[in-house]
């Protein structure tokens, strides 16, 4: 972890500055204000959010639990402010946030969904799992054509898991409710 920086659960508060780090990013599809503050409601404990001295919100990553598959954190997005890039923030998010929802919730892989162009996600997710010592499958989960908008990359869905370190850390998760 940076120093200096702290991981925590996102709440309801940090919605709005979740919402600016993602907007100043400029590679995010920036969703609207309101569903920031959903997930920080909703999806806190599957979401990390990194926080300077002063307790303000520097990064994030939201997340949730695949419904029918309890075992897999689905990552959304992973941002860091443009002042506290290159010191390894987004990698610690991922190892703290992926090690509390073993814990917590039993999850033993992870998923997310990258476009081609976006490196940094594509180098963050590959690394990830080579220093999990956990396979990586990929395949495109939507065509660019399924996308209302003109020229969108296609989302390549990468599956990671299951990571050993987690397999061993995870509680098992809750039976499902229907």
């Amino acid at each position: 972890m940076p120093e200096g920086l702290k991981l925590d659960a996102p709440r309801v508060e940090d919605g709005a500055a979740i919402w600016r780090i993602a907007r100043d990013s400029r590679v995010l599809d920036l969703n609207s204000s309101y569903s920031y503050l959903l997930w920080c409601r909703d999806f806190a404990a599957t979401s990390v959010v990194a926080r300077d001295g002063d307790g303000e919100p520097v990064g994030f990553i939201t997340g949730y639990v695949r419904p029918r598959h309890p075992r897999t954190l689905v990552v959304w997005q992973v941002a860091v402010d443009h002042g506290q890039r290159g010191r390894g923030l987004a990698a610690a998010m991922l190892d703290g946030l992926t090690t509390r929802a073993a814990e917590e919730l039993g999850i033993d892989g992870i998923e997310t969904t990258i476009t081609p162009d976006n490196t940094a996600s594509n180098r963050l997710f590959t690394s990830y799992a080579e220093r999990h010592g956990a396979p990586v499958r990929r395949e495109v989960l939507f065509e660019g054509a399924l996308f209302p908008e003109e020229g969108h990359e296609p989302e390549v869905l990468y599956r990671i898991g299951p990571v050993p370190a987690l397999a061993s850390t995870a509680t098992a998760p809750a039976a499902a409710g229907g």
